[in-house]
């Protein structure tokens, strides 16, 4: 926070009092001479406090009476509903996800794009290029040899070194002996996944789930069993322990227990404990993928699923990709028992991984320049995901759905009416506007009336204007959806979605 120009630092002052309920509705903010005197601080930072406030939607300017407290729009959406965990689980089924990927990606490089709303990470300018830039330098100065000589086989010394110290404040206790470097997480999971189970065998998954994760069971055929997941708690523990007693042959439960892609659930400590009991209890490898856990909005980062193994029984997996450099694909796999098997599947499949990259990681990690990124970066994505989220409230039909996460780069739309996301994927695209379908997030049709909507870049003109554009789509899709006794309705002219009387129960 330490890092952000003042008056954004004051700003998140005010918005916590907001939070807390120390300002309420309807109270006025400190007038502008009282600001200047409460914080020692210049017309100008005071102006630019007040305004930031105002278009991240926290107050409003009356005119010759000042600021005073409103309620964000994205307040008034109704929250996602919880899923059903007491009925029994679909059949286990082979993924059949890589035809609908590829159709996505296909169609989506067919048109120049305008605005992607797709994808799941920050914007370039979000990442400390020029820190890192300089770290390789320093280091291709000291250890020219990097170029010429083979990396080392579990991946390079100083950065194992790095994570597993940073590891104690996630609750872990692990040597750089236990950490193996791979290809980002994708590949930490590929390797889990094989160590664990065979094709033909059943892995039991969250739903939604990101749908590289499907990709990857499909490639090993492997089959998915889907089970009911939180938007606010994650994986339902319920129905999970309904499908171990249905299915004698699940071979690993996968979870991605801080800000779920694409929910963006957090685990409370107390579901994570159940959840590796449980998993210990019936000899399941329970697997993490922790790609998102520096992203949670929190001082210190949320403790570790496999903080709670006691046996070795947790494969944890994390990478970089979302947090320090995206064009690094840096991963990392912890295997527990299954270690030594890890590291032969790693040799056999891919050897090493370059050394130059992991040690200018590890240089830049070892600062705290590393830790003051980080929070401008948590910092960033919470405003703006709280901007997306207002323009969804403002610009999308009654009836809209968003889980607001607490932290993250994407935020999980339900659409009105059941409205399918895959003709608003079609209708977008024909205008150069590409989202993320919620078919995309699970073998059944389920998810088809959600969207996944990505928070990474800041928010400006295009991305207002491009949300604007989409939800006059969802609108005019429903009106063609709607029975002909009914008409046609007119797209509506005001915020639809903050008006409805019933959605006005507060977003987590």
């Amino acid at each position: 926070m330490d890092s952000l120009p003042l008056y954004r630092q004051l700003a998140a002052r005010y918005v916590d009092a907001i939070h807390t309920g120390s300002l309420k509705q309807g109270d006025k903010l400190p007038s502008l001479r009282s600001l200047m005197r409460l914080h020692d601080i210049s017309l100008s930072t005071a102006l630019q406090l007040c305004r930031t406030m105002e278009s991240d939607g926290w107050v409003e300017a009356r005119d010759r009476s000042g600021y005073f407290v409103r309620r964000p729009k994205r307040l008034a959406i109704a929250p996602m509903e919880e899923p059903a965990a007491g009925v029994p689980p679909d059949p286990a089924q082979y993924v059949g996800i890589h035809a609908k990927v590829s159709d996505f990606v296909a169609r989506r490089r067919q048109i120049p794009e305008k605005l992607n709303l797709s994808i799941a990470r920050g914007a370039p300018q979000l990442y400390p290029a020029e820190a890192l830039r300089n770290a390789m330098t320093r280091v291709l100065r000291q250890q020219p040899e990097l170029l010429t000589v083979a990396a080392q086989l579990k991946g390079h010394r100083q950065f194992r070194e790095v994570l597993a110290q940073r590891s104690v404040r996630v609750g872990m206790t692990i040597s750089p002996e236990d950490i193996l470097v791979t290809n980002g997480c994708i590949e930490a999971l590929n390797l889990a996944l094989r160590a664990v189970a065979q094709p033909g065998d059943t892995v039991a998954v969250e739903s939604p789930t990101f749908y590289g994760l499907l990709q990857v069971l499909e490639s090993l055929g492997m089959r998915a069993l889907e089970i009911p997941t939180s938007p606010q708690t994650g994986i339902s523990i319920e129905a999970l322990e309904l499908a171990i007693g249905a299915y004698d042959n699940i071979k690993a439960v996968v979870v991605v227990p801080h800000l779920q892609n694409p929910l963006g659930s957090v685990m409370p400590d107390a579901h994570k404990a159940r959840l590796a009991q449980l998993c210990e209890r019936h000899a399941i490898p329970l697997i993490e993928d922790d790609t998102y856990s520096e992203l949670v909005d929190a001082p210190m980062p949320p403790r570790a699923l496999k903080s709670w193994d006691t046996s070795g029984n947790v494969i944890y997996c994390a990478s970089l990709h979302k947090i320090l450099a995206p064009g690094l694909r840096l991963g990392w796999i912890t295997a527990g028992r299954w270690q030594a098997r890890v590291e032969m599947l790693k040799f056999a499949q891919t050897r090493n991984n370059e050394g130059l990259s992991q040690s200018a990681a590890g240089l830049f990690m070892g600062t705290g320049a590393y830790d003051r990124h980080l929070r401008h970066l948590r910092a960033c994505l919470k405003t703006q995901r709280e901007q997306t989220a207002d323009a969804i409230a403002g610009y999308f039909p009654a009836g809209t759905r968003i889980n607001l996460p607490p932290g993250g780069l994407q935020l999980w739309v339900e659409l009105p009416e059941r409205l399918s996301s895959s003709r608003v994927f079609d209708a977008a695209l024909a205008e150069r506007i590409v989202v993320a379908p919620g078919t995309l997030f699970s073998n059944s049709s389920r998810f088809d009336h959600y969207l996944r909507i990505n928070c990474g870049w800041p928010y400006g003109e295009a991305v207002d204007s491009g949300l604007r554009r989409l939800g006059q789509i969802v609108e005019t899709l429903m009106s063609r959806s709607a029975p002909a006794s009914e008409g046609v309705k007119e797209p509506s002219r005001a915020p639809r979605a903050c008006v409805e009387e019933r959605n006005r129960t507060r977003v987590r």
